[in-house]
């Protein structure tokens, strides 16, 4: 069963969607599932270089102190999943291209969602500037890739193209915010859902796929 992820690493709720889903595989381990990132930008006309987070924040909310609740919401959800959270260390309001394209290099050496997560814990938990091109790599080795590997693919066009595609692929199918998983290409769920509610998708689309299958 392939499962698509469609997020961004920009997105809070994508990191707390990303956990409880794995959670809910942890309780399905007979499943012979294929979890598969697929890039999606949230802000993707932001400057290559990204924008301070304060002035970003302050303009897409109305102002630093409105989005204070929002922030405190997002990381009360995340205690229960033992996420950590820390909006006051952010410096920049990432473009994600560069972090996507590294996610897409991990696939290539079954390292996919430990540079996710990498990514994520850097991002969100670290504050740590996604845009700057040796904060990068340096993630890379949280994820257990080789760092001049990792610089050769981003001094390249690799990945780019990917990203922008899995981008217009998702507007086709009408996503138009993440996180958003499609189970075996039949059962959308749209937001951070529940474990409980990933436990039971798997086990609609697993009954539906051997439905399926026995009519074949």
């Amino acid at each position: 069963m392939t499962i698509d992820v469609f997020a961004d690493i920009a997105c809070p709720w994508c990191y707390i969607g990303e956990h409880r889903l794995f959670a809910a595989l942890a309780q399905r381990p007979h499943l012979d599932v294929q979890p598969r990132w697929r890039p999606f930008q949230l802000q993707p006309q932001l400057p290559a270089t990204g924008l301070p987070w304060r002035s970003f924040v302050e303009q897409k909310f109305g102002g630093w102190e409105q989005a204070q609740a929002g922030f405190r919401r997002v990381a009360t959800a995340a205690k229960d999943d033992g996420i950590a959270f820390d909006f006051d260390h952010i410096v920049s309001a990432a473009n994600t291209t560069d972090a996507h394209r590294l996610i897409l290099f991990g696939r290539q050496l079954g390292r996919e969602w430990e540079m996710v997560d990498a990514l994520f814990r850097a991002y969100f938990a670290e504050g740590r500037d996604l845009n700057e091109g040796g904060t990068l790599l340096a993630i890379t080795d949280a994820a257990g890739l080789d760092r001049e590997a990792a610089a050769a693919y981003l001094a390249s066009d690799a990945g780019r193209d990917e990203v922008s595609q899995s981008q217009a692929f998702a507007q086709q199918l009408g996503i138009n915010g993440v996180p958003f998983t499609v189970l075996d290409g039949r059962l959308g769920l749209s937001g951070a859902q529940s474990i409980e509610t990933f436990v039971r998708a798997l086990d609609e689309a697993a009954r539906s796929e051997a439905t399926e299958h026995a009519a074949s």
